[in-house]
């Protein structure tokens, strides 16, 4: 069991320090499919080296694939 003195300075002395919240994340960016797409139906994404394919469908669903 260790004794501090009151001698020592604050910084010396080994106090408990109140624990934090972790940090919100950042809220996620909004961007509308049609800005994406700018008028095609189709988009390419590269991503580490693979391309995906953000595709919009007859029935104006939207498919990413690989």
């Amino acid at each position: 069991m260790s004794v501090l003195s009151l001698r020592q300075p604050l910084s010396s002395r080994s106090l408990p320090r109140p624990s934090l919240p972790p940090p919100m994340p950042a809220p996620a960016r909004h961007v509308s499919s049609h800005a994406l797409l700018a008028g095609e139906r189709e988009l390419v994404i590269r991503h580490q080296g693979s391309e995906y394919h953000l595709r919009l469908t007859r029935n104006d669903k939207l498919i990413l694939t690989k």
